[in-house]
């Protein structure tokens, strides 16, 4: 069903109302899905429309978008949505920057050890001596990357296990706010054999400090980039700092889009938000400014990859990876990240007078407020 603009809010905002432990009825959920697909049409369709203004836009194999130089763009990010997928290895468990867009806010510290002298990958815990006992048993990954939370809390035991896996042939990328990043840890990374560093500049607004890592980096390492989510703070900062960022001779920008989830969500429940193929909640700006971030690389020509990493690419990288582990036809691990809609996140999009629904049409019989809605 089509439904109107009007009906959305009123019906959301009963949804809203209900306790938590309620869940809807039938009829109900239908109402509820046809109000986050009216409002997903129209949030495509304004991406649509900045995406045609975006000069010489490329595309991954229909996976993704960029521009720039495509042998810049960066191959962590083909290993994902091209090869094996994106395989996570986890150590650190602490952070030493507060991050509103982050996906631990406000939990950062009851974050669960790894535990001493072990790493988790897939899953599992392993020490750093079992490497070459999985990848003579498991079929090695096109990629793996470095995560959860900050590496360079301890560093220096990530210089034998990226060691060995890159004896094994195996791209690694790593991820860091770059605070503690210095000449010594950078160079000793670059012996060890990590093959790219990306830089988190929104976890510090663009600090000079932080730039200044980011310049060591590149003396040392194959590829250096950025990859931040894409708020208005970081888009406005950017742009600032702009000629001070790229002098850096940075590779590749990620902007990713801003997904929420129960820890985060409250930082950003004012805004307007959507819900991509009923999965990932983002806020609409996100990936609008993006786009607006690509056409101003572009008609710039800054030299480097800029990548949008939006909800649609992260969607394209669970099919992809699920297919690569011979899953079903249409498997995939894409999901919504909330045990139930979160309702009221919908609220202000649909009391936005400038944010208009694509079509409309009454709701049936059945659907009304004088119906019964079973």
């Amino acid at each position: 069903m089509k439904i109107s603009k009007r009906d959305a809010l009123m019906w959301m905002e009963f949804f809203a109302s209900l306790p938590e432990d309620e869940a809807l009825l039938p009829r109900q959920q239908e109402i509820a899905l046809a109000v986050l697909s009216q409002i997903e049409a129209a949030a495509d369709a304004r991406a649509e429309a900045l995406r045609r203004e975006i000069p010489n836009l490329k595309s991954l194999h229909g996976r993704t978008d960029y521009v720039g130089p495509e042998e810049k763009f960066p191959n962590g990010c083909r290993s994902c949505l091209l090869g094996t997928g994106l395989s996570a290895v986890r150590k650190t468990n602490k952070c030493d920057a507060c991050c509103k867009f982050c996906y631990d806010f406000g939990v950062l510290d009851r974050i669960p050890p790894i535990g001493e002298g072990l790493w988790e990958i897939g899953g599992t815990r392993f020490r750093a001596e079992d490497i070459e006992l999985l990848l003579s048993i498991h079929r090695a990954p096109t990629g793996i990357a470095y995560v959860y939370l900050e590496p360079f809390m301890e560093i220096e035991v990530y210089y034998d296990v990226v060691a060995k896996f890159h004896a094994a042939g195996v791209h690694q990328h790593m991820y860091t706010n770059g605070i503690r990043a210095n000449e010594e840890n950078l160079r000793a990374l670059a012996r060890a054999g990590l093959d790219e560093l990306r830089f988190n500049l929104g976890a510090t607004n663009c600090a000079d400090s932080v730039l200044k890592n980011m310049a060591i980096a590149k003396k040392y390492l194959p590829r250096v980039g950025i990859e931040t989510p894409m708020t208005p703070e970081f888009f406005h900062t950017f742009l600032q700092k702009k000629d001070a960022i790229l002098a850096t001779g940075v590779d590749f920008i990620n902007c990713a889009e801003l997904h929420l989830n129960e820890n985060n969500l409250a930082n950003y429940l004012s805004e307007p938000m959507y819900m991509y193929r009923q999965g990932y909640l983002s806020p609409i700006w996100s990936r609008e400014l993006t786009l607006k971030f690509l056409r101003c690389a572009a008609e710039e020509d800054w030299g480097v990859a800029v990548h949008a990493c939006s909800d649609r690419t992260k969607f394209a990288r669970d099919l992809n990876l699920r297919a690569k582990e011979g899953g079903w036809f249409g498997s995939s691990a894409y999901a919504c990240e909330f045990s139930r809609i979160p309702f009221a996140a919908f609220l202000p999009v649909l009391r936005d007078e400038r944010f208009a629904f694509l079509e409309e049409e009454p709701l049936p019989a059945g659907y009304r407020p004088d119906d019964i809605v079973l």
